[in-house]
């Protein structure tokens, strides 16, 4: 298998799980990044600075990660790796994201993490076309296209 890092993966899933678990515990709120980021449109009180801090914590999570993981794991290479595409294709793959976030009501962090988690047969649904349709996407990227 191509790619295989399941030391990394683990450790991102464990992390992932103790993050929405504390702004479960702490806040009361499930942890969709569509929907945490949507809440801040329009603004309302005592919902901004807690929105803030969970986007502003995804790249600087990232960052670190990227800094010291590489030192933990053997298999987190050091460089980033190419993305390959053009900024204007990147801002239209993200368009279509959000507007399929809507669709769907939630995204795959809030379903696919917390969703399940609670045993949410709307989750179960949305995530069973979310893989659907990563596993027909990569057929057609890899064997069609």
């Amino acid at each position: 298998m191509e790619n295989f890092t399941p030391l990394s993966a683990a450790t991102g899933g464990v992390l992932l799980g103790i993050a929405v678990t504390i702004l479960w515990a702490f806040n009361g709120r499930t942890a969709g990044v569509s929907g945490i980021f949507g809440g801040l449109f329009p603004p309302r009180r005592g919902e901004v600075w807690w929105r803030l801090a969970f986007l502003a914590g995804l790249p600087a999570g990232a960052a670190i990660g990227a800094a010291f993981a590489p030192r933990i794991l053997a298999e987190v290479p050091s460089t980033l790796p190419e993305v390959g595409m053009a900024p204007v294709v990147a801002v239209v793959a993200g368009l279509l994201v959000g507007v399929g976030t809507r669709i769907s009501g939630g995204c795959t962090s809030g379903h696919g993490v917390c969703g399940l988690a609670r045993l949410s047969r709307r989750s179960f649904v949305a995530v069973g076309v979310f893989m659907a349709t990563a596993v027909l996407t990569v057929f057609v990227v890899r064997h069609v296209a």
